[in-house]
């Protein structure tokens, strides 16, 4: 079953160009061999983090928002995971994300019609 997801990563600040494009195609050929559809990369650029991850205060923050299969995302992940450049990760199904939202939002609607 194809899902939405979206994978943030964050990789060392001291990576050139190159290097940051070498594994962001890696990550995308391996969505398309597994199945998956890469919607949109975006590269969102040095930031600082709130605190120290493995000796950094930075990090290139990379945004994949991808559909896929559960296999296939276990894979990228298993792929992060051993990739050395690569400080953090996270991926959110996006589906499960807005149905979150949804339940929120009728708790406030809920909250307003209430107060007097």
């Amino acid at each position: 079953m194809q899902r939405a997801y979206e994978v943030m990563f964050i990789l060392r600040p001291d990576m050139a160009e190159e290097e940051i494009d070498k594994l962001i195609s890696g990550l995308e050929s391996n969505v398309t061999t597994g199945g998956g559809k890469v919607k949109s990369t975006e590269k969102m650029g040095k930031r600082r983090l709130a605190y120290t991850v493995r000796r950094f205060r930075e990090g290139l923050y990379v945004l994949f928002t991808l559909e896929g299969s559960g296999e296939m995302i276990h894979e990228i992940e298993r792929r992060l995971r051993v990739s050395e450049p690569v400080i953090k990760f996270l991926t959110v199904r996006v589906d499960e994300e807005q149905k979150r939202l949804a339940k929120v939002k009728a708790i406030r609607a809920t909250r307003v019609k209430r107060a007097p």
